[in-house]
């Protein structure tokens, strides 16, 4: 390169990026050159504002859509809350669907507490049935290192990005281990079910 122009690209008086030209002989660019390069700077920042606005606007109707759908999702809990008194399996069902999908993940499973042992309440997606099976009706005990002891302990949201590197499924938990290697769970979010600052599930 021998003659370089460079134009700036200014919104409101502030450089928010440059337009350079180059050529390779030492041949100087004209006033009419620096101009109409000008020109497109000026039309960069004419659509740099555009997007900004464009995606700003799609933010916004991203925000309302997901509060739209969470209201109609409480909306699905509470209408099968007030159809089925006395009945906690459809409760269950209708939450953790819309968890799943609101989430979207691929699995959700709630977990109900007696004494100091968990047993499972209801499970959603297509796990596999080997999976299901073995944690339908077992009273589980918490690892240490589960997500679900976790939660229990510090009454707060565990997020595990990747099962295979949680202690638990290294010490082959029989959980952990089901849940990787049959279910195919890799991340796993674990939020505590309180009431009055009491652990009642997960």
């Amino acid at each position: 390169m021998r003659t370089i122009l460079g134009v700036p690209v200014l919104r409101d008086g502030v450089v928010i990026g440059v337009i350079a030209l180059f050529n390779r002989q030492v041949k100087p660019f004209t006033r009419r050159h620096i101009d109409l390069i000008t020109t497109f700077a000026n039309q960069a920042v004419i659509a740099i504002e555009n997007t900004r606005l464009f995606e700003a606007e799609q933010a916004s109707k991203r925000e309302l859509t997901e509060a739209l759908e969470q209201q109609t999702a409480t909306s699905e809990v509470l209408g099968v809350i007030s159809r089925s008194p006395g009945e906690l399996g459809p409760v269950f069902g209708i939450m953790l669907a819309n968890a799943t999908r609101l989430c979207e993940a691929n699995y959700g499973a709630m977990w109900l507490r007696e004494g100091d042992d968990f047993r499972n309440a209801a499970f959603h997606g297509a796990l596999a049935a080997d999976f299901v099976h073995q944690w339908r009706s077992a009273v589980l005990r918490p690892d240490p290192d589960m997500p679900l002891a976790r939660v229990a302990q510090s009454r707060k949201p565990v997020h595990i990005n990747d099962m295979r590197e949680n202690q638990a499924y290294l010490k082959r938990n029989p959980l952990a281990v089901t849940a990787v290697e049959v279910a195919g769970v890799r991340t796993m979010v674990v939020v505590p079910m309180l009431k009055e600052d009491a652990l009642v599930g997960r």
